[in-house]
């Protein structure tokens, strides 16, 4: 029941860290972190991402720009960048490390000890990847709620809001740790080294054929 138990769990644990990963590989590069509508001309919408600035005209036209200097810009958006870079980094390593601890993988297949510590490994490697993935976005949300409400700004100043790529960066955060919790959770239950099988004993007269002796009657006295 254990070792179906935690073939279910590293399968839903792997399955969530490939899809929290890709989700935050997504959320870093795509230009979406932030929308702003101007009045003016609501037609034209600007997304502000890590990299850069796109701007959507009414005919459907794109036009992107990247953002002129790193230290220019504001110091969450920095910081956000080598995060969000940080998290990619592990979350492709903590993969690595679960798969090759998986009970279906034929590597070290021969040392259960070692397929343990891999799980492990990649579970807190996923673990990590999934805060440093939460850390930044939640940052950025954090900034544009304090910017949105700021009543010094006047009322006809546009305000920037949260854009797609905030959303699915908590989704992307969420997966990458559950999935990992899973897999360390799973490598308790990945013990497959059967027990040591009883000590069979041979009854005396076995032994006594093997080693060339007759076994005697009981009453070989008896005269017939």
């Amino acid at each position: 029941m254990a070792g179906g138990w935690g073939a279910k769990a590293q399968a839903g644990g792997m399955l969530l860290a490939l899809l929290g990963w890709v989700s935050s590989c997504v959320t870093t590069f795509v230009p979406l972190w932030k929308n702003l509508n101007l009045d003016l001309n609501e037609l034209e919408v600007w997304n502000m991402g890590l990299w850069q600035v796109c701007i959507t005209q009414e005919e459907g036209v794109v036009e992107c720009q990247a953002h002129g200097s790193f230290l220019a810009l504001p110091p969450e958006l920095r910081i956000s960048r080598l995060l969000m870079c940080l998290s990619n980094g592990l979350g492709l390593l903590g993969c690595l490390l679960a798969a090759l601890g998986l009970e279906g993988w034929r590597a070290c297949e021969d040392k259960p000890g070692r397929k343990q510590r891999l799980l492990l490994a990649g579970g807190a490697t996923l673990g990590t990847a999934g805060i440093t993935t939460l850390a930044p976005v939640s940052w950025v949300a954090y900034n544009t709620v304090l910017d949105f409400w700021d009543e010094t700004v006047p009322d006809i100043v546009p305000r920037w809001e949260f854009g797609e790529a905030t959303f699915l960066g908590w989704f992307a955060g969420a997966f990458l740790a559950t999935g990992g919790l899973l897999l360390a959770c799973s490598a308790r239950s990945s013990r497959t080294t059967p027990p040591p099988a009883p000590t069979c004993r041979q009854p005396p007269t076995t032994r006594a054929l093997a080693g060339g002796h007759q076994p005697h009657p009981k009453n070989a006295d008896l005269v017939i």
